[in-house]
């Protein structure tokens, strides 16, 4: 992989002086529950990244955790009939692993085999990191491409752990002046130490804000473990489906507003806003769940019937949150639109990034297509250094 801790652009010369293509190596699956949502987000950039100005090698990470050769078929990588699509069907071979290299002066990713010799599958200038969720998002892999010395696209190590937390995420965000729901974390000690307070403490937090609740794993993403509560009879369930997927969870009260959705990209003079989008109510969903926004694909309103001050102010306000929490790339920031203002919902360092999802068609409306978005993604990574910055 990269050789040196400094910006990957221009990519050196092969022999003979002409620039050889920019490497780009697409890594997506994992080992979270947004497994499939991965997949299909590197499906849509392999389908569009240019081919004459980069060469491209996808990496599959399986829902064990072994590094894959993938099939470079994007079209085999869409959701059909419903079903979300794996690794460990798009893997050239489940006995192999790709090997990344830790050592800064080794440019190339290795492919081993039981029984076989190792064989190089060449330099790589640049990782795209398509994975969403725990070990991918929340800045392992990041740890781990920094540790190599390569570039990356999106958030680095401090950006990506904060974004995937929303305990953390919110404290950050209250410490800015940016405005937060009300909100409660129940950790892993509490809920299995004594159950009975922890249940106390989310009564005290409804008899203050009323129901119904949302019981959220605390480190998730694409909406996947969210339960709705409207009273206790539920609740208990709804705590076993987020502590399925993570051991700390929150309890958020129901904030009143227009879902509002703003993107951040990370232009040479800096981070700009997207027009904004809304999310408008979803009728056949209690909210707007995994399945309104994958399988069902619920489509909102793009840009989002705002004023101009209201428009002005969520960008302002997704800016600040990108700032906030030192992100680098893209963002995707969640917004309510109440009778007081604008409250911060969330932000998404690696939102979902088919040509159909929220972030590419906010850019769209603000005149950059989906080829040129991730074009744009990759050449910040490759002017940006690794290491501290």
């Amino acid at each position: 992989m990269s050789s040196q801790n400094l910006p990957q652009s221009p990519v050196p010369p092969v022999e003979g002086g002409e620039p050889r293509k920019p490497r780009v190596a697409v890594v997506f699956g994992g080992r979270s529950s947004e497994h499939g949502v991965s997949v299909v987000t590197a499906g849509a950039v392999l389908g569009t990244i240019d081919r004459e100005k980069y060469d491209v090698l996808p990496i599959g990470i399986t829902g064990e955790g072994r590094w894959a050769l993938a099939v470079d078929e994007p079209a085999r990588m869409a959701i059909t009939d419903r079903a979300m699509p794996t690794v460990e069907s798009l893997a050239e071979s489940l006995e192999g692993s790709v090997v990344l290299p830790f050592d800064p002066s080794v440019r190339e990713v290795v492919y081993t085999e039981p029984g076989s010799v190792p064989k190089a599958l060449g330099e790589v200038d640049v990782v795209f990191p398509m994975l969403h969720g725990p070990y991918g998002e929340d800045g392992t892999l990041q740890g781990l491409l920094e540790l190599s010395g390569t570039p990356y696209v999106g958030a680095g190590v401090l950006a990506s752990a904060v974004g995937q937390d929303k305990e953390y995420m919110k404290r950050i965000f209250t410490s800015f002046g940016l405005a937060v729901g009300p909100y409660l974390v129940i950790r892993p000690r509490e809920w299995e130490q004594d159950p009975d307070a922890a249940r106390r403490r989310i009564a005290d937090f409804a008899g203050d804000h009323g129901w119904p609740l949302f019981v959220k794993p605390a480190r998730g993403g694409s909406s996947v473990g969210i339960s709705k509560v409207d009273g206790f009879d539920g609740l208990d369930e709804a705590i076993a489906e987020a502590r399925r997927h993570d051991p700390k969870f929150l309890i958020e009260a129901l904030v009143q507003g227009r879902e509002i959705e703003c993107g951040v990209l990370e232009f040479e003079d800096g981070p700009r806003a997207s027009v904004p989008a809304e999310i408008p109510p979803v009728t056949d969903h209690a909210y707007y769940d995994f399945e309104a926004k994958y399988i069902d694909s619920a489509s909102g309103l793009v840009p989002a019937p705002l004023t101009p001050e209201e428009t002005a102010e969520v960008q302002r306000l997704a800016v600040a949150a990108f700032e906030a929490t030192s992100c680098e790339g893209l963002v995707r920031a969640d917004f309510f639109l109440t009778d007081d203002g604008f409250v911060i919902n969330e932000i998404n360092t690696m939102p979902g990034f088919t040509p159909i999802s929220m972030y590419p068609q906010m850019w769209e409306k603000s005149g950059v297509g989906y080829a040129e978005l991730v074009d744009r993604l990759i050449q910040a990574a490759l002017r940006r250094s690794t290491g501290l910055r």
